[in-house]
């Protein structure tokens, strides 16, 4: 099917609108449907013409083609699609479920392990986006996982130390960092910790060397945006 060159990704609780290839809509998918392409994100003059107005939120490019995020002006669509139903739906066009799926939150949990002489502890990164750089302990949540216990376990796979959370509610940060759209949330917690350096075991191709740092030394050094600013909340 044809494609618009600009097209408007309007979602609401959970619901996009979609159209068939001459623009009508809303169209609805079915789930785990083999067949050929035949629905697809509005362009802003079909979206115009269903009567929406909307706020932008966001811009990307998928293959070439404009996409606009905008949270639309609307109670409740409920004539639109489940975006969890456009997924496996082959007659959803493929770049509106790339849309879709670079709408779902990345959701990261790292832990802030605090010494006696009030120092965080810091590893040097060998791989991914922070190469060279410190950072907090921390990586991507598994799925079905709470952030308390990711952070603990991230902890032990990166410093080889067990680490109890401690009461204080994590420090909770959203940001886009890509030309993609895609946006992380960040759940850092805090842990004190008794134990001695002898049991830091980092972990080989991962993280190449620790360090405890003052806060400020640790502000200072941190390159991720999601560190920074738990640490200036201590």
């Amino acid at each position: 099917m044809e494609h618009p060159s600009c097209v408007v990704y309007l979602e609401h609780d959970g619901k996009v609108l979609l159209v068939d290839e001459k623009g009508k809509g809303p169209q609805v998918p079915t789930p785990n449907h083999l067949g050929p392409v035949s629905i697809r994100l509005p362009s802003i003059e079909e979206a115009e013409a269903l009567g929406l107005k909307w706020t932008q939120k966001n811009q990307f490019h998928i293959l070439g083609i404009e996409v606009i995020k905008a949270h639309p002006e609307v109670d409740w669509p409920e004539q639109w699609a489940w975006k969890d139903d456009c997924i496996s739906d082959n007659a959803v066009h493929p770049i509106a479920r790339e849309a879709i799926y670079r709408s779902i939150h990345r959701l990261v949990s790292k832990i802030m392990i605090i010494n006696k002489e009030e120092k965080v502890l810091m590893g040097k990164v060998e791989r991914g986006a922070f190469v060279g750089h410190w950072t907090l302990p921390g990586g991507y949540m598994d799925h079905d996982e709470h952030p308390s216990k990711g952070c603990v376990r991230e902890a032990l796979e990166e410093m080889g130390i067990v680490v109890e959370t401690s009461d204080d509610a994590p420090v909770i940060s959203q940001r886009i960092f890509s030309r993609e759209g895609i946006s992380f949330v960040s759940f850092t917690y805090i842990a004190n910790w008794l134990g001695s350096d002898d049991e830091i075991k980092t972990k080989e191709g991962e993280i190449a060397d620790y360090a405890w740092f003052s806060f400020d030394e640790a502000i200072n050094v941190a390159v991720s945006s999601f560190d920074r600013a738990a640490l200036m909340i201590l």
